[in-house]
């Protein structure tokens, strides 16, 4: 099934693996147009239960993989990248380690947090972003954003806090053995930054993800709401499973 809603195009599958499998060959195809129009591309990639087959499709893709640049959204702070909830483990070893990039920039949460954030600002700042995958939070949040969501920072990244139902989730998504292991504060890439991205593919199945999926498609554009944001992106595509979007449809 496929809706038009404002600026968006929703797309809406029964089975998470088909979800995956058509946002991957969406975002590819973009990916093939930058690097055929600029020679380069340049992405984003996101992290979390979300994007599993969305991954596992994606480095299937037929791309010249030499000739992508990839930045990722968000690591939580004071955690090694050998911790089983690293963010640079996981994209290591389900997206980098598995095709050949030009360079893959990691956000290191075990670094000084605040230059760490003017590094990667500065680095991204020379690569404009083709194509960002991402997904919603079940607080609505949009990377590490959590509500009420910064929409003013011309930062590229900034140190944030989690709230407690973003804790949850990542307690709930079997990342960590109980609530007070998760770090309370992360680095992520800032609402104006992924929004300079030319096209954003969201990735969003599950029932519990439902409600936020609603607040961004139905719902007023608000920071109590982080991703309803991407309402005011011209080129964003979302995909739900039925779960999702069950209170849209």
């Amino acid at each position: 099934m496929v809706i038009k809603k404002m600026n968006m195009e929703i797309y809406i599958f029964k089975l998470k693996q088909e979800l995956g499998a058509k946002a991957a060959a969406h975002g590819a195809e973009i990916i093939h147009k930058a690097i055929s129009k600029n020679g380069v591309a340049n992405i984003i990639v996101a992290t979390g239960e979300s994007q599993f087959e969305m991954l596992d499709e994606l480095v299937c893709q037929d791309l010249d993989w030499s000739k992508v640049n990839a930045f990722h959204l968000d690591e939580y702070i004071g955690i090694s990248d050998e911790h089983p909830a690293s963010f640079r483990k996981y994209l290591k070893e389900r997206f980098v380690d598995k095709i050949e990039l030009k360079e893959f920039h990691y956000v290191s949460g075990d670094k000084d947090p605040y230059e760490e954030c003017r590094r990667l600002g500065e680095i991204i700042g020379r690569h404009p972003i083709d194509l960002a995958f991402v997904g919603i939070g079940e607080n609505g949040h949009l990377a590490f954003n959590d509500p009420p969501a910064d929409f003013e920072t011309e930062k590229a990244y900034l140190v944030v806090d989690l709230d407690e139902q973003c804790r949850r989730q990542q307690l709930g998504e079997g990342w960590f053995s109980s609530l007070d292991e998760v770090p309370k504060r992360a680095i992520s890439m800032s609402i104006k930054q992924i929004l300079k991205s030319n096209a954003i593919i969201c990735v969003t199945p599950d029932l519990r993800k439902a409600e936020a999926v609603k607040n961004v498609v139905k719902g007023n554009v608000t920071p109590d709401a982080p991703a309803s944001i991407l309402q005011k992106h011209g080129q964003t595509s979302l995909y739900l499973d039925t779960a999702s979007a069950r209170l849209i449809t």
